[in-house]
């Protein structure tokens, strides 16, 4: 088909640089042997695990787990990632060499043969990777340093290729929150296109890398609806009409919009069926051509160590991995039935708390809703439409917050010294001066800082890239204390911009009223706590703490047949924990309404300076 336009009714520490790649140390023999053994310890029955793998901003991490979607163990390592004001790139060969490491690991911590893992599925940031016809990497970066073939999601070097994509006014943008961000794919494709003409005369496929990461363990270029509909503008509805059909869940790519790329200046794309950006996609999930290719499987340092033929499935973006590996995480009033109710999943929103936080909801109906991105058909969970928000930085700004601040390196000598975390000692720091100050409840201590947490622009709900962060009450006080109001104040601007992206949803036809949380951040109480007292709902942590993980290894569950589809094996794998409820006494209510009214005026104000100074200029 040919794509043309038709009408349709539908926290961890983040930017470190690890060593470079050179300097990785070879596994031993031994290692390899007992990842790629086909028996257990003890010569114990081969049982049925699933392998989850997910590359995020700092590292890449591997997680097994049974099919009733318990950890069974899980590993990490670091990728390399080069940074140059809005400009952030990786390497596809060092990101694969650091998922391989990993999985090895994660094999012999977990005691898990190779022959025992029956599915394999990826989740990454959608960052843009361009390699060429044989496969090799295509640099992406002034510095023509081929390694540095990926341009990473929060990459912003795109902001004025977006604004003339978006005064475009094609109608795919409805489908984006009514724009197009810079940390999407159309407008990094179009900022090459216009500064690296030979890379992107050398480029044979441009991907999404959790696409790649399918591509490279099993050959198949089938793209995901999730990373194309979410990041590249295809309209994944065109397929609505072919669910029920055989085989529709392996689709020629019916939904891309050829007029919007001709009119962005980017018609070379649609050459060849659109090779180069995706002629098939699937469903989440999919099994991918004859699963992991012997090539990518076979035990020798910088391959997976497992057994050639393992299902594959169709990957997900991070984000939306961690939606599927905690939206069915609720308690159950009857433990022995766990129905699927096609409209309590609707009511829920999943904040993915790392580097930035993403905030998923679904429903059975489209909802426009301007600033935030979607209405997404089928790009988390089959046959539902996806609503995303998100805030561009979330962990890696309290990272910034705390590093950046003068206090810093004596509180990170005596975090060490107590073998805890820095955020730890912090919420320490925080209750004894609560008790010292005689605050009637912690929030209170940022009575006099405010802050709006927009350091990397504003994602959603006000889609305003251009957005910076600002903060009201500094002092001279260069105090642990005074670091530690505004580690909390950042952390309230955080969960206000949450608030405001949970409100503007539900005005526009969600009805969310239950939060569950995964990530980093979802392990700091004191960031959970805040998030509960502010949107005012419950908050429910997974059983797992690695639920974008499991989300990955659901995929592989799918794809190896264990469950008849993403819905059902959600049921069996997710599980709840802990519920964090909001506090009852109403003087928190009233502290945080008043303060949220301050968040929100302080964006007003930066639109008022903006105008001030842009006439002063004029």
């Amino acid at each position: 088909m040919t794509g043309k336009r038709r009408e349709l009714s539908d926290s961890t520490p983040l930017l470190g640089y690890p060593q470079p790649l050179q300097h990785y140390t070879p596994f031993s023999s031994s290692l390899l042997e007992m990842a790629a053994t086909t028996t257990t310890v003890d010569s114990a029955p081969l049982r049925s695990v699933f392998l989850g793998v997910d590359v995020g901003t700092g590292s890449a991490r591997a997680g097994l787990f049974d099919e009733n979607g318990k950890l069974l163990g899980s590993s990490s390592s670091p990728i390399q990632i080069w940074k140059d004001g809005d400009c952030v790139e990786q390497s596809s060969t060092d990101i694969w060499h650091a998922i391989c490491a990993a999985v090895k690991s994660a094999c012999s911590l977990a005691n898990v043969a190779g022959k025992e893992v029956k599915g394999l599925g990826f989740a990454a940031t959608c960052s843009l990777v361009a390699v060429d016809a044989d496969g090799s990497p295509v640099t992406v970066s002034w510095s023509g340093d081929s390694r540095r073939n990926v341009i990473v999601w929060m990459d912003h070097r795109a902001v004025e290729q977006a604004e003339r994509i978006n005064s475009c006014n094609s109608p795919v943008l409805q489908y984006c929150g009514g724009s197009l961000s810079p940390e999407m794919e159309p407008p990094k494709l179009l900022w090459v296109k216009e500064n690296l003409q030979e890379s992107w005369s050398m480029v044979f496929r441009w991907m999404d890398l959790s696409d790649w990461l399918s591509y490279r363990a099993t050959g198949d270029d089938t793209r995901s609806l999730c990373t194309t509909v979410c990041k590249w503008t295809y309209l994944g509805h065109a397929h609505m009409q072919k669910v029920n059909e055989k085989d529709s869940r392996d689709m020629e790519a019916c939904g891309w919009d050829d007029d919007f790329w001709e009119e962005i200046g980017l018609g070379d794309l649609v050459d060849g069926h659109h090779a180069k950006i995706g002629r098939s996609v699937a469903f989440p999930g999919h099994p991918l051509g004859s699963g992991l290719t012997p090539a990518a499987a076979k035990a020798r340092n910088f391959e997976l160590g497992l057994v050639s033929g393992i299902p594959v499935g169709t990957s997900l973006i991070d984000a939306h991995a961690g939606g599927v590996g905690v939206m069915e995480s609720v308690p159950q009033l009857d433990s022995e039935t766990k129905e699927f109710d096609n409209e309590a999943i609707c009511h829920r929103m999943v904040l993915v708390c790392g580097t930035s936080t993403c905030h998923m909801a679904i429903s059975r109906s489209k909802l426009f809703i301007p600033g935030v991105w979607g209405p997404f058909w089928s790009a988390m969970v089959p046959e539902y439409w996806l609503t995303e928000g998100g805030q561009s930085a979330t962990g890696a700004l309290l990272d910034h917050v705390v590093e950046n601040h003068v206090a810093s390196p004596h509180l990170a000598n005596r975090a060490a010294s107590r073998n805890i975390s820095v955020y730890e000692l912090l919420n320490n720091i925080l209750e004894t001066m609560m008790l010292d100050l005689k605050c009637p409840f912690l929030a209170a201590l940022t009575e006099d800082t405010h802050v709006l947490p927009d350091y990397h622009g504003n994602r959603s709900p006000i889609a305003d890239p251009k957005s910076k962060g600002m903060v009201c009450g500094f002092t001279l006080d260069t105090s642990e204390k005074q670091l530690a109001l505004l580690y909390l104040a950042t952390v309230q601007g955080i969960a206000y911009g949450t608030r405001h992206i949970v409100e503007h949803c539900n005005a526009h036809g969600h009805n969310i009223d239950t939060i569950l949380a995964c990530g980093g951040l979802a392990k700091n109480p004191l960031f959970i706590q805040e998030h509960a007292d502010i949107i005012g709902c419950p908050i429910i942590l997974p059983r797992e703490n690695e639920s974008v993980l499991l989300g990955a290894s659901i995929l592989g569950a799918v794809a190896a047949k264990k469950f008849s589809s993403l819905n059902e094996a959600m049921r069996a794998m997710n599980a709840a924990g802990q519920v964090i409820h909001p506090s009852k006494d109403p003087k928190v209510k009233k502290f945080h309404d008043a303060k949220y009214r301050i968040f929100r005026e302080l964006y007003e104000q930066q639109l008022s300076h903006r105008s001030i100074m842009a006439q002063a200029l004029a």
